[in-house]
């Protein structure tokens, strides 16, 4: 009879355990689900300064460029930040603009991060959707490659 007895404790204190712990589960579940949420909220964050650093600066050095007008040309490196699902150049089908627009994919959708420039400016970087640091040239031209009628500065990743 006092085999018996041991294993009836035995068994008491495991499902005493069992129940103590699952309580611990239940309190941490909801504490480890709201930081992955504020985890991938600052990730959109975080894209969304890298870009917005990206667009000024190529606008900055777009504007600079212009200013000083053919043949001037400049080589830079852009940063791309993860999450970018594409890079406009002028316009959203990479027409003569004045912008320069990240498109970035948020937990809300899609968010459009703009850098303005007073010149007109035109390009190609839609080849750029990874990651990573990337040399862009950015050259002042007599007639833009995308409308030969006006002047502007072409935007394009350097090969």
């Amino acid at each position: 009879m006092n085999n018996m007895h041991v294993s009836k404790l035995k068994g008491q204190s495991s499902f005493e355990l069992l129940i103590t712990v699952s309580f611990g589960l239940i309190i941490l579940l909801p504490i480890v689900v709201l930081a992955f949420v504020q985890i991938s909220s600052s990730n959109s964050s975080l894209s969304s300064a890298e870009s917005q650093a990206a667009t000024s600066k190529l606008a900055s050095i777009a504007t600079t460029v212009g200013s000083e007008g053919f043949p001037a040309k400049q080589l830079v490196l852009v940063q791309v930040p993860p999450g970018v699902q594409g890079i406009y150049v002028g316009t959203l089908s990479n027409g003569v603009g004045h912008e320069v627009v990240f498109v970035i994919s948020t937990s809300a959708g899609s968010s459009y991060i703009t850098s303005y420039t007073p010149i007109n400016i035109s390009g190609y970087l839609e080849g750029i959707e990874n990651p990573g640091t990337y040399l862009v040239n950015i050259s002042a031209q007599n007639a833009c490659p995308t409308n030969s009628n006006i002047p502007c500065v072409y935007i394009q990743e350097s090969s």
